[in-house]
């Protein structure tokens, strides 16, 4: 395979769809869901230095951490709890500003300000992972983020 991944310049949407368009060729000639994970979490990672970029995926009644970028992270996940078990156990995607006004925020690291989390569902509609991105600013996402992270996480859930 060759190299597919470059940072784009320009708006975060130009940014969004060269990203899109990379992972899709990355999907296409990684059959390991590791290998798959820990490749599109450094190129999220990496277009947009956000804090922390990863994955957790569903092992039972709890989130339990798979491949990112940044820090140490807490290792496993309650369903309900936090972000990522409040985003499993609604299913649906969670835009967080100020993570300090969110209940029953859990802290992995004092530097995190703000948060989305965004379900991956599989082919049989089942909640199999959560993409978890970690900024140390405030009201880092909004809409273009979750859209494009929501679009990014079905491609991912067609193949994991």
């Amino acid at each position: 395979m060759a190299e597919v991944f470059k940072v784009a310049s320009g708006t975060k949407e130009d940014k969004y769809a060269l990203l899109y368009k990379q992972i899709a060729e990355v999907v296409k000639y990684e059959s390991d869901n590791i290998a798959l994970m820990a490749n599109v979490a450094s190129m999220i990672h990496h277009t947009f230095n956000f804090w922390w970029t990863g994955f957790y995926r569903v092992i039972g009644d709890e989130l339990v951490l798979a491949p990112f970028q940044g820090p140490m992270a807490c290792s496993r996940i309650a369903y309900g709890k936090g972000v990522c078990g409040t985003a499993w156990h609604r299913g649906e995607s969670i835009v967080v500003e100020d993570v300090e006004q969110f209940p029953g925020h859990i802290a992995c690291s004092s530097l995190s300000r703000s948060e989305i989390v965004v379900p991956i569902y599989n082919k049989d509609n089942d909640i199999i992972a959560v993409l978890d991105i970690d900024s140390e600013h405030l009201a880092t996402f909004d809409d273009i983020d979750r859209l494009y992270l929501e679009q990014i996480a079905t491609l991912l859930g067609s193949v994991l």
